[in-house]
């Protein structure tokens, strides 16, 4: 995924107390005194879908017609080496302290500089509209995640722990995917101001679901979000990790998400 992607590890902050989607309410299951792991925390982007820029738009046909019709005519290549001069300096920071920042924020500064002015909220939401449209058009459902979530649901139960720019973005996949009734929890870094390997994200987690670290595990493709964060709060994690690029034990590491089944059923140590 690129560096001035959407969503993934690589919007104004709300409160912590906002950050958390309850898609559950009504189903107050008991908190279990036990060793053995409960609840499942996923991180969404490289996990539970995939992007692969083959299958996403090269120019941005879409967001070039919002510009040309608010004054700024760009070609493809001008309107992502611009999109990414606006970018850098917010990925910058994020990656000193971890404060996440939103497509509306990048969308305001980019405008602001092809504009030559101040853009409207309106018009920075049609350019992000259009972009994170055409950019989405690169992200993929895996096959058989849908029936495989479905049927783990019947023994834990599930959450989202996420780093993303856009607060509708998991949500739209997973009502797309036909499992987002199957999550108790979304936590979204753009809602809760904080991104992975913040501690405070895995926090809202485990206070939005009750829940004490060792009754959780955590799964997710980027060693030091969904790995090191996670074992540092004390959440034994899962790394999605094919080519063993990360230094850790091999009962840690999971050559697809799949394999995530036959791991619980023989807990890492």
């Amino acid at each position: 995924m690129s560096s001035s992607g959407v969503g993934g590890d690589a919007e104004s902050y709300s409160s912590p107390a906002s950050c958390c989607r309850l898609s559950r309410m009504h189903k107050r299951w008991p908190v279990w005194a036990s060793e053995m792991p409960t609840h499942i925390l996923f991180d969404f982007f490289g996990t539970l879908v995939d992007y692969d820029s083959r299958r996403a738009v090269t120019e941005y046909p879409q967001t070039l017609t919002v510009l040309e019709e608010l004054g700024a005519s760009l070609t493809g290549e001008e309107l992502l080496t611009r999109w990414a001069d606006s970018w850098l300096p917010f990925e910058l920071r994020s990656q000193q302290d971890h404060r996440e920042f939103s497509m509306t924020e990048v969308g305001t500064a980019f405008l602001t500089d092809v504009l030559g002015r101040m853009p409207g909220a309106d018009e920075v939401a049609r350019l992000n509209a259009a972009y994170i449209n055409e950019w989405n058009g690169g992200v993929y459902h895996i096959d058989g995640l849908t029936g495989w979530i479905k049927e783990l649901s019947r023994s834990y139960r599930l959450a989202i722990v996420s780093n993303t720019h856009e607060a509708d973005l998991v949500p739209n996949h997973l009502e797309r995917l036909g499992i987002a009734d199957l999550f108790d929890l979304v936590v979204l870094s753009v809602e809760l101001g904080w991104r992975k390997p913040h501690p405070e994200i895995y926090t809202a987690a485990m206070d939005g679901l009750r829940l004490r670290p060792e009754q959780a595990v955590f799964v997710g493709d980027t060693h030091l979000a969904d790995f090191i964060g996670p074992q540092q709060a004390g959440i034994t994690a899962y790394l999605i990790d094919p080519d063993r690029t990360a230094g850790i034990p091999e009962e840690h590491r999971l050559d697809s998400i799949f394999d995530l089944s036959e791991k619980l059923s023989r807990p890492a140590g």
